[in-house]
């Protein structure tokens, strides 16, 4: 796969949804019925970091669900992307960017949403061929003033900014035009996942599904 390739198919996946909802899976028994509540509630593009000993095993139970789109997140290795991709993720997140994280997503045929928190950062990917990114941590990186200022002299480049989102600001990063979706963690935080609350993370997802309809 080319970068340019990868980044069209992260783009496509990252115009489904305006949240990629982020998600830590403790319990198996969560993987499956915690995907198709936020399925159902309008978010299919889904990511599962790999930061617990069930995240693998979890990305091949979510697979399963109609409609839902599963990529695994923190990806910080080349064998965390083998992996990834012989469970079954359709697509990788990376918190920061490495020539061997690029090399073997290519090789692997696995999309990537490389992270970037600075312009140098971000206009080595897109000499790269990468213009659908990351931008991590968003809050501590300077948050909505630093995308809106990089989107003047690098308009080309698409960003999906996580890290500190949450219902408060999304909307301030959704009315940005260099911002395609944003990553948060917060639909499926909290006691909710704990609680088994299928319902309520649907709720929560069908809410986020509505932000930056005004666009």
């Amino acid at each position: 796969m080319t970068p340019q390739n990868a980044s069209h198919r992260m783009r496509d996946l990252c115009n489904l949804a305006p949240v990629i909802p982020v998600i830590v899976i403790d319990d198996i028994r969560h993987a499956r019925p915690v995907a198709e509540a936020l399925v159902a509630g309008g978010l299919p593009v889904l990511e599962v970091t790999l930061r617990t000993p069930t995240a693998l095993d979890a990305i091949r139970a979510m697979t399963d669900v109609t409609g839902a789109h599963v990529g695994a997140g923190t990806l910080v290795s080349p064998e965390n992307v083998r992996a990834a991709k012989s469970a079954g993720a359709r697509f990788g997140v990376s918190p920061g960017t490495t020539q061997d994280l690029l090399a073997i997503c290519e090789a692997e045929d696995m999309p990537l949403l490389p992270g970037a928190a600075t312009a140098s950062e971000a206009m080595r990917l897109f000499s790269h061929g990468y213009d659908m990114l990351k931008f991590f941590p968003a809050e501590s990186s300077g948050g909505v003033t630093a995308l809106k200022a990089l989107s003047g002299p690098l308009p080309q480049i698409a960003f999906c900014p996580t890290g500190g989102i949450d219902p408060a600001n999304a909307e301030s990063y959704l009315s940005l035009d260099n911002v395609s979706c944003v990553g948060g963690s917060w639909i499926t935080a909290g006691t909710l996942m704990a609680t088994q609350d299928w319902d309520g993370i649907e709720a929560r997802a069908r809410a986020a599904a509505q932000l930056g309809s005004a666009r």
